[in-house]
Parts: C-alpha cells; structure tokens; sequence
C-alpha cells in the first residue's frame, strides 16, 4: 500500500533521470551548458512567476519556508566548517558539497509530484535561497575569495531572482497576470522541470567516479546531516503541514550537480566532488521513498 502510494510521486523523476543517464552512456549528444543555461534563464523564472501567480500561497508562507533555508544551510554549513578544519580538509573543495543540496534537479519536482502546486511554490521559496547562497558564500569559497562586487554581480545577474521579485510584487499588490501571459509561462515554465530532472541524469552518466572512499561519509553527511538539521530547524519555528514537509525533503537532497561545475571552473579536486554527486545522489534513491514516506505520514491529517 505504501509502495502504491510513493509510486507517482517518485516514478517520474527516476524515469525521468533514468533517461538522461542511458542517453549520456549510449553516447548521444546531449549540450548540457546550452540547456543548463536555458532551464535556469528562461524556464525556472517563468516557472517561478506562473507558479506564484496560479497558485493560492501566501507570502508569509513562503517567508516561512525560505527563513527555514536560510537557518538550515547556514547552520549546516557553519557545522561542516568545523568538521572540515578538524579534519584538516581543503574547505574550498569539500564545503560546498556538503551544504549545497540539489534543490532544482530533484527537490522541485519532488515536491511538485508530493504536494501539488503550493508545494512547488513553497519549494521555489526554498530553492531560490540555495541560488542567492551559492553565487554569493560558495562562489567565495570556491573561487578563494571574491570581492563585494564580484558577488553582487553574480547574484544581480541571475534570472530567477528577479523572476522572484516580479512573483513577490504580484503577490503583494494582488495583480491578475493577463491570460495571455499567463499561457506563455506556463508553456515556458513547463519544460524547466523535465529538462532538470533529464539532465540530473545525463550529468550522472557522464560524470567519472575515481574516489569513492570517502565520498561515501559525506554523502551519508549531505543526506542525513540536512535532513537532522531542518527537523530541529522545522520544529523551533513550528512549521507545519506542507510547509514542514517541503523544507525536510528538500534539505535531504543529494549534492547538487553545480557544484561539480564550480569546482572543475576554479580548478578544486572536481574528482572528489564528481564522487560526491553520484554517491548522494544514487543515495538519495534508496533514502528518498523513506523520507519522503515520514515526511507524508506527519503531513497527513
């Protein structure tokens, strides 16, 4: 019964992944920076709008929700800096695997598929503090440290915060988005999420795991660690209901795919970060039915 309960949310997004990764091993091109580029400046922000504008969420619940990530990562990222100096690890290379978790890939549609369409809004609130971290603290770590401006203009160049503003903005002043409009976001928006969770999967099939020994630990540290962090995290603000259950499953995220892409760009150990994703991630498969089975049974009514 269980199993028949967690089989649509979690069948899409594994078929879905399973056809990137046998489309990257059979050889087939597959521009992963072009569409990357794509999802993130023309269907994640149009998916934000038209999910903000059609769905019935309050901004004070996605305040809630994006409060709730900012204490998560933040808190699991002082954590893993403490770990890693202890360790007498290179932070530069291992910390922002270990905060970063895969919200865009994985955790939207997981959440959409979970929750419907408010929890895709609530899930937005929450990926997009993951985006306005890691181009500013993770860039500066990674890159070995970055100048106001460089950050500044790292942040102010990403599409998807604007589109948050212009979807706040809507919110607030409770303004009707033109039929017209409207038809084209969500066209537009529409192919973000199956392009994530495709390419999640051609990024798995190419990736190459030369160190697996201790991408393991961290892994289980990505999953897990978030995942403990955000139910104290959860339970201090007294969320509850969905707004509960999106900030737990998205905290409990494999490493993100991106941060294999600012650790080859700035030169760090990408072999251990490329580990480090597929590890989580192929985790995260056996992990995620189970969270997301606790998750939906503290949901319930």
């Amino acid at each position: 019964m269980l199993f028949l309960h967690l089989l649509p949310i979690l069948a899409p997004v594994f078929i879905a992944t399973a056809i990137g990764f046998i489309w990257a091993r059979s050889g087939a091109d597959y521009p992963s920076d072009f569409i990357g580029r794509l999802v993130m400046t023309v269907g994640t922000p149009c998916l934000i709008v038209s999910s903000m504008a059609s769905t019935e969420v309050e901004l004070a619940s996605i305040s809630r929700v994006a409060l709730a990530a900012a204490l998560v990562l933040g808190i699991t990222g002082l954590l893993g800096y403490c770990l890693l100096r202890i360790k007498g690890l290179d932070v530069a290379t291992y910390l922002p695997p270990m905060v970063l978790p895969n919200n865009g890939n994985m955790g939207l549609p997981v959440c959409l598929f979970a929750f419907g369409e408010h929890g895709l809004a609530l899930a937005l609130g929450y990926f997009l503090v993951m985006i306005l971290i890691t181009f500013t603290m993770g860039l500066a770590v990674v890159a070995g440290g970055h100048g106001p401006k460089a950050m500044c203009k790292a942040v102010l160049s990403q599409p998807v915060l604007w589109a948050m503003l212009v979807a706040v903005g809507l919110l607030l002043s409770d303004t009707p988005v033109p039929l017209w409009l409207a038809n084209t976001l969500d066209l537009l928006g529409g192919f973000a999420i199956p392009l994530m969770m495709i390419t999640l999967g051609v990024s798995l099939g190419r990736l190459k795991v030369k160190k697996l020994k201790r991408s393991v630990s961290f892994s289980a540290l990505r999953i897990g660690g978030g995942l403990a962090v955000a139910y104290l995290v959860v339970g201090a603000l007294g969320l509850s209901g969905t707004e509960r259950g999106v900030v737990l499953l998205q905290s409990a995220m494999p490493v993100a795919v991106f941060t294999y892409i600012l650790s080859l760009r700035y030169e760090r150990d990408y072999q251990e970060v490329a580990a480090m994703v597929v590890t989580s991630t192929a985790m995260a498969f056996i992990t995620l039915p189970l969270v997301l089975a606790w998750v939906l049974h503290g949901v319930a009514p």
